[in-house]
């Protein structure tokens, strides 16, 4: 374990959902002595900002709010840098950190190294499905009585929990490919005893720049994995290298796990790979480990049924960030003719045009945020200009008749209208719960 005790750390971006709060948590733990820095204002991270309260009046943690300051990152001991930075390559800040000859790494770094067993660490990426797998996987693990955690990408930072993990917990990991560009620069490098990859589209060119940095960073999870670990690889990527003597496991579209609560094929995969995983890292047997997949209820804004009025059932598919995404989303109802498909949103600088593509054959195709236009443009005459959300699932309840299916998944990041996808999803649960209570 590292010694932080008086060492000068900055940690780069609070972050309005509190996405620096678990390390800052624990290095000021471990004695650290903390700036966070953030470009945005104390009012946009008001939240953060409460609490961290207690130790910023206990002097463990200083704030610079508003902007980022140079001489901060050139005069500190260690930067951990927030992986939402983009292209932090070209970022002056942490250049400046690195022509220092500081050390810049991330909370995801600092746990990795700290984990006490890599063998019973299962990471999980991809570009559609590493949420719900990862979840299916820690529910597997949890439903055998096998003590394990839920971290990385989802859940939150597993820093403060490290003096619970012990040598025989299991360690899950939803890893991103922002994440694991990190893991990439790491010198010593680092992947986990079992790596799962769901699939790959290109996706994040905004943060990665090129389709091939992209999935040069999904790559990294299988880079440095030994003799005897396990690399479970679905169809897209089943063609990826892996190490010598990695026991590589190829899921094929039949190797679906039949009799899932959760709706589509897609999540039939998704359960095989959460079985296999949670069954090698733990030594547990794979029937128990897949009947207890099979009663997975799913995650909130992932295909998560969220009311049903008059026959008609609505979808919350928030979560749906790219168009192969939204694309697995509509494959999982049996009709497309039957589904009235809200989509659009920020605009991340990917080819939407399979998405648009699905327009003739829908119920209705209603368009929302900076990609609307672009998407109406691709769809024409089958396409529902609505700008915003609140637009679009009015004027779709308007046309929906029973049997019908009104499914928010938009193919785009929530950034141009709401502050995260969950935010997004809310909004449109509020909106259908609305108009049950107005019907």
């Amino acid at each position: 374990m590292r010694d932080f005790q008086g060492r000068r750390v900055v940690v780069m971006g609070l972050g309005r959902h509190g996405g620096g709060l678990g390390v800052t948590r624990y290095l000021a733990a471990q004695g650290a002595d903390l700036l966070v820095t953030d470009t945005a204002d104390a009012g946009a991270l008001a939240e953060s900002v409460a609490a961290l309260q207690p130790m910023i009046d206990s002097g463990a943690v200083e704030l610079r709010l508003g902007e980022h300051n140079v001489s901060d990152f050139t005069t500190a001991d260690l930067v951990i840098a927030n992986p939402a930075v983009p292209k932090p390559w070209d970022n002056r800040f942490l250049r400046a950190a690195s022509a220092a000859g500081i050390e810049v790494s991330t909370e995801l770094r600092l746990l990795v190294e700290a984990l006490p067993n890599r063998s019973r660490t299962i990471g999980i990426t991809g570009t559609n499905g590493k949420s719900t797998t990862a979840a299916m996987t820690h529910h597997a693990l949890a439903s055998a009585g096998v003590h394990a955690v839920l971290g990385g990408n989802i859940g939150g930072s597993l820093l403060p929990e490290l003096d619970s993990i012990t040598p025989e917990t299991v360690v899950v990991l939803e890893l991103s490919s922002a994440q694991l560009h990190w893991l990439k620069v790491t010198e010593a490098g680092w992947s986990p005893g079992v790596a799962v990859v769901t699939n790959v589209s290109p996706n994040h060119l905004d943060w990665h720049g090129t389709e091939d940095a992209y999935y040069a960073s999904k790559a990294v999870l299988l880079e440095h994995q030994l003799g005897d670990d396990a690399a479970i690889l679905g169809h897209s990527v089943s063609k990826w290298r892996t190490r010598p003597n990695v026991h590589r496991i190829i899921v094929e579209d039949e190797d679906a796990l039949p009799g899932l609560v959760l709706p589509g094929a897609h999540n039939g995969i998704n359960g095989a790979m959460a079985m296999l995983a949670a069954s090698i890292a733990a030594n547990t047997s794979a029937p128990s480990a897949a009947e207890a997949v099979m009663g997975f209820t799913g995650l909130p804004h992932r295909l998560q049924l969220v009311a049903e009025l008059g026959g008609v059932r609505c979808f919350d598919d928030s979560k749906a960030t790219t168009p192969a995404s939204t694309l697995t989303a509509v494959r999982a109802f049996d009709d497309a003719s039957h589904v009235h498909l809200i989509a659009g949103g920020y605009d991340k600088q990917i080819d939407l045009s399979a998405i648009a593509s699905l327009a003739p054959d829908l119920a209705g195709f209603y368009t929302i945020g900076a990609t609307g236009p672009m998407l109406d443009s691709a769809a024409g005459e089958h396409a529902t200009p609505c700008g915003t959300l609140d637009v679009a699932v009015e004027r779709a309840l308007d046309r929906a008749v029973p049997g019908d299916v009104l499914l928010l998944s938009p193919g785009c990041a929530s950034w141009d209208q709401f502050a995260s996808f969950e935010e997004r999803g809310r909004r449109f649960a509020e909106l259908v719960a609305a108009r049950g209570v107005s019907a």
